[in-house]
């Protein structure tokens, strides 16, 4: 920093030094006589200006090791800013260097979550291409093995593997959907049996093919949501009851709901949970030992239901008992609740 730029910045000290000095200098001309006085005031002010020349030019030299430091700093882009700050020559310094400090550190946590988003969404992104490739292989499989098969064969088994993709590509579509859902979703009143309904249509072959028996008790309920992304949760969850609930099984729906809230419980008669993965089943990835033994499991279905549960203002619990049954429970708020608050 210049010496010329270090007296601008002290600019509002030498207008105050010079009113001051007027002031003095005009109470001893008509304090005393008058040639006495112009002595006086000739030493008062040579005296004074004597002494802020000397109180800027230590000022000067002071502060410019501060700024020099700083200024080594910007230049040396190797270095860690933040730690690497001089100590302050005053309080308000040791103010700005405070907020600097705590600039760095949410920009910090900020570029760490975006490398942690960025980690896991190329996370899912290899898993996903390693899922869809197998429905792929196994239709040119089917292509390459076709002779002696019917073509009512071929295109069942065909269409079972573009079911598979299908599904994928849908996960896939909600799951980079999810940081822009404000954009994309409208709360209606609906009838929640119709989303059901549409769920069940949609997987009734797989029903039919591992012979699962499907009961839901109708009591039309009609619930503020958004249907689209419902749909989508209640798809993924009655998925993974298929997956993991064994030939000539049984998955019930049914629905309650009190005072607070209403609820629509899905029940699997599969394999369970262990007690020690119940409270991870939402984790994104997770699959567990029970998912582990099952290949095609990305752990992604429940994690996504649980995210797009909770934008809706909705609620997801799990109860399971290791090889006895799955209970899924989406808890819908009551709209009065909201203005009771």
């Amino acid at each position: 920093m210049s010496f010329i730029r270090y007296v601008l910045d002290k600019r509002y000290f030498l207008v105050l030094y010079v009113v001051l000095m007027l002031f003095v200098s005009l109470i001893m001309l008509v304090s005393v006589n008058h040639q006495h006085a112009i002595n006086n005031l000739l030493y008062t002010n040579i005296t004074c200006l004597f002494f802020v020349c000397c109180y800027l030019t230590a000022g000067y030299y002071y502060r410019n090791s501060y700024y020099d430091k700083l200024k080594k700093l910007i230049a040396n882009t190797h270095e860690d800013t933040a730690t690497a700050l001089p100590e302050p020559q005053n309080y308000e310094q040791a103010l700005y260097i405070d907020l600097l400090k705590k600039l760095h550190s949410e920009h910090s946590n900020r570029l760490q979550k975006l490398h942690a988003e960025k980690r896991d969404h190329q996370d899912f992104i290899m898993s996903w291409i390693h899922e869809v490739k197998l429905p792929i292989a196994s239709s040119r499989l089917l292509m390459e093995h076709s002779t002696g098969k019917s073509v009512d064969y071929m295109v069942d088994k065909l269409e079972d593997e573009l079911n598979k993709i299908d599904n994928y590509v849908e996960q896939a579509l909600y799951y980079s959907r999810i940081d822009t859902f404000s954009k994309d979703y409208f709360i209606t009143e609906t009838l929640l049996d119709q989303i059901i309904k549409e769920s069940i249509k949609k997987y009734a072959k797989l029903f039919i093919n591992k012979r699962i028996r499907f009961k839901m008790y109708e009591t039309p309920q009609f619930i503020q949501t958004d249907s689209k992304w419902l749909g989508f949760i209640i798809d993924q969850i009655i998925a993974n009851a298929l997956k993991y609930t064994g030939d000539g099984g049984e998955i019930l729906i049914s629905f309650e709901e009190d005072q607070l809230e209403k609820r629509l419980l899905l029940i699997d008669s599969g394999i369970g949970i262990k007690p020690e993965d119940i409270q991870r089943v939402f984790e994104k990835g997770f699959t567990g030992s029970s998912g582990r033994s099952f290949t095609k499991s990305t752990g992604m279905g429940l994690y996504l239901a649980l995210q797009l549960s909770i934008k809706l203002d909705h609620r997801l619990s799990i109860q399971s008992e290791e090889g006895k049954y799955t209970k899924l429970i989406i808890h819908f708020p009551k709209i009065r609740n909201y203005f009771n608050m």
